[in-house]
């Protein structure tokens, strides 16, 4: 089963929403998304998690998520 984690900025690519969406319709995947200090709310599906760093994540938990993932996209 693959994870994707997908980091998001505040000047994330508008392109991001479709390739999260296309990893979230694969097969058996598992897709999390971060947002990073000054990343507006995302609007995503209810199947993706999504997490604010500073808020209910700290650095340390972003690093295991980091090295727990099969593929880390940052935008």
């Amino acid at each position: 089963m693959p994870s994707f984690l997908h980091l998001l900025k505040g000047d994330s690519s508008p392109v991001a929403g479709s390739v999260i969406e296309a990893h979230r319709r694969e097969p058996g995947a598992r897709v999390t998304v971060v947002l990073l200090d000054g990343a507006p709310p995302a609007s995503l599906p209810a199947d993706v998690s999504v997490r604010r760093l500073g808020n209910d994540l700290d650095y340390s938990g972003l690093l295991d998520l980091i090295f727990a993932a099969d593929h880390v996209v940052t935008w």
